[in-house]
């Protein structure tokens, strides 16, 4: 009788490890790939949408900038020129803890609104936010 090619006390006891790693490093590409792709947006922006805690219950001050530069603080439209000082006494008259929300048309650009902001902060506010629609919210 012949004896056995392989000797049955010297066969290999160890995982080859070598395809989970081949696995491992194309699911590595194929996320490196596809990772950019799927962070793309779409270039029609209308609003931006956002999740947010809710509401809050803190004292707001709704600073609302127009279309054409219209600026308005809660209900009132105000100059561009007197924004400023009728802004400082509303924070004043509101408290420290005022959050002061910007709403901006859709159709502003980030520099008008930005500009905004750096008054808001110039006034004295210390909390901005800024005003967006919720997602799935189609209501303008």
């Amino acid at each position: 009788m012949r004896e056995p090619l392989v000797n049955p006390s010297s066969t290999m006891t160890r995982i080859n490890v070598t395809p989970i790693i081949d696995v491992a490093l194309v699911l590595v590409i194929i996320l490196l790939i596809t990772a950019p792709i799927l962070s793309m947006t779409d270039l029609q922006v209308d609003v931006p949408q956002a999740r947010t805690r809710g509401r809050e219950d803190a004292t707001r001050i709704m600073v609302t900038l127009g279309t054409h530069g219209e600026l308005a603080i809660d209900d009132e439209r105000v100059q561009s020129s007197r924004f400023d000082r009728a802004l400082a006494s509303r924070i004043d008259a509101a408290g420290e803890d005022v959050l002061v929300v910007v709403r901006a048309d859709t159709q502003m650009r980030h520099a008008d609104v930005s500009e905004v902001l750096r008054r808001a902060r110039d006034a004295g506010a210390t909390r901005l936010a800024i005003a967006t629609r919720q997602k799935g919210d189609a209501s303008r």
